[in-house]
């Protein structure tokens, strides 16, 4: 199998001649010049489910920043708003957006009938191919359907605003909507997998995979796994360019390392965040009279779950549950614990964590963090260098790595700031940027069209 491609954001090991050194920039560098008025500016339409998405920030900035290098980004999403928890900024977003949702329902099916009218063959071509699929759970079954539908909705939105490119930001049911608009339009496509939309693999990722222009993935880990689903001799169709950092302003928390200490978890309550564990393992802290306090941010469909478990185990006292915090007011708890925690684990159907962003926004901060060694999270906590690296579903050998940690406060600090070095400059705004508007206006060309 031929090497999957590389692109240049992901080409240069951090520490190697050609890596970056320092912060990242405030602005765009030199070569991350916006496009000049006589170059021919690409449309590309962005599909997702929501947006924005108070948990999908670093989507919300790639736009923004895409949009302040001259790249006309126009966003469609396949449900309504959900703005709830979103900053200011999120919810102020001066860029097109077409919603659908429940209230585009008639529309979606009006245009289905459009599309079978005109060319009854490819309909019942794509019907074949994309609708009847087995999906890994009733969940990604609704997603798929509702998604496939309304990609008929999507094809006529994309050509009547000129799009040139379409891109979905997630590998499953915004990548069927893609790949639906683009068979009947003959508009390009690509999309971006990174964690759970990929793993398992979703019912159709082999066919998205097969017509996609480029596939980009945000993780080194991602590539190979991607690859298998390429046709024989496409495999470098996979492009790595990795997310910008979301926090760009070096405020270094305290550090206090006093007792209590205070530990610090983030993420959905789900089955990849690998709570549970990380429950375990500050109960067998505490028997062990360290004197530890466990904040864990914010919410989901296990937070019964989770809070039957502090229960249970008597840990009532100890542990914070704050709720859903905005992305802007996540640098105070940053600034105010000892150390990250990150606990992510495999689910048993495969569904598992890329590369956390909140790691990179906590090493940003200086924050030390100890993390379970699942898909890209190697990429950026090298153990014993950057951070503390565990394996997964250990709650012995997690305990014993924050109790590492707390032990020398020095060597914690020294590899929270090796870690905010590595991240500023794999996570580069001006870098990586740059190099997925290249990929984008590159695609996008009408050259580049099928």
């Amino acid at each position: 199998m031929p090497a999957p491609h590389v692109s240049p954001a992901g080409a240069a090991a951090p520490g190697s001649p050609n890596a970056p050194d320092g912060r990242a920039p405030s602005g765009c560098p030199p070569d991350a010049a916006p496009l000049t008025a006589s170059a021919v500016a690409p449309v590309i339409g962005y599909v997702l489910l929501w947006f924005p998405l108070s948990s999908e920030t670093f989507i919300f900035r790639e736009v923004v920043q895409l949009r302040e290098l001259g790249l006309d980004i126009r966003v469609y999403t396949m449900y309504g708003a959900a703005l709830r928890g979103c900053s200011r900024e999120m919810r102020e977003y001066p860029g097109p957006v077409t919603r659908m949702g429940v209230a585009a329902f008639f529309r979606i099916f009006a245009a289905f009938f459009r599309a079978l009218g005109k060319n009854p063959h490819l309909v019942w071509q794509l019907l074949r191919e994309g609708f009847f699929r087995r999906m890994r759970n009733a969940e990604a079954l609704g997603e798929n359907l509702w998604c496939f539908m309304a990609g008929f909705l999507l094809a006529e939105d994309c050509t009547r605003d000129g799009v040139t490119l379409i891109h979905s930001s997630w590998a499953n049911g915004p990548a069927t909507a893609a790949w639906v608009a683009s068979r009947l339009t003959g508009i390009p496509f690509a999309f971006t997998g990174r964690a759970g939309d990929i793993y398992p693999e979703d019912g159709l990722l082999r066919e998205k995979s097969r017509d996609a222009l480029f596939i980009r993935t945000n993780n080194a880990a991602n590539v190979a796994w991607l690859a298998r689903f390429c046709p024989p001799g496409a495999e470098g169709k996979v492009r790595l360019v990795y997310n910008s950092l979301t926090f760009t302003e070096r405020e270094p928390g305290a550090l206090p390392m006093q007792p209590p200490y205070r530990l610090l978890a983030v993420g959905r309550f789900a089955r990849t965040k690998g709570f549970p564990e990380l429950i375990t393992a500050l109960a067998r802290l505490r028997r062990e009279r360290v004197p530890v306090r466990l904040t864990l941010v914010g919410d989901g469909a296990w937070r019964g779950r989770l809070v039957r478990q502090i229960r249970r185990l008597g840990l009532a006292g100890c542990i914070d549950l704050p709720g859903f915090v905005p992305h802007d007011e996540l640098r105070r708890y940053m600034q105010t614990h000892d150390m990250l925690v990150v606990p992510s684990v495999v689910h048993s159907n495969g569904d598992r964590d890329g590369i956390p962003n909140v790691i990179m926004e906590a090493l940003s901060m200086g924050l030390p963090v100890v993390a379970t060694d699942v898909c890209g999270i190697a990429e950026v906590i090298r153990d014993g260098e950057t951070g503390l690296l565990v394996p997964e579903r250990d709650p012995a050998a997690l305990a014993c790595a924050v109790r590492r940690m707390l032990a020398d406060r020095e060597r914690a600090r020294a590899m929270a700031l090796a870690g905010r070095d590595l991240v500023e400059a794999m996570f580069d705004r001006g870098r990586n940027i740059a190099a997925l508007r290249d990929l984008y206006a590159e695609a996008a060309a009408p050259e580049a069209a099928p």
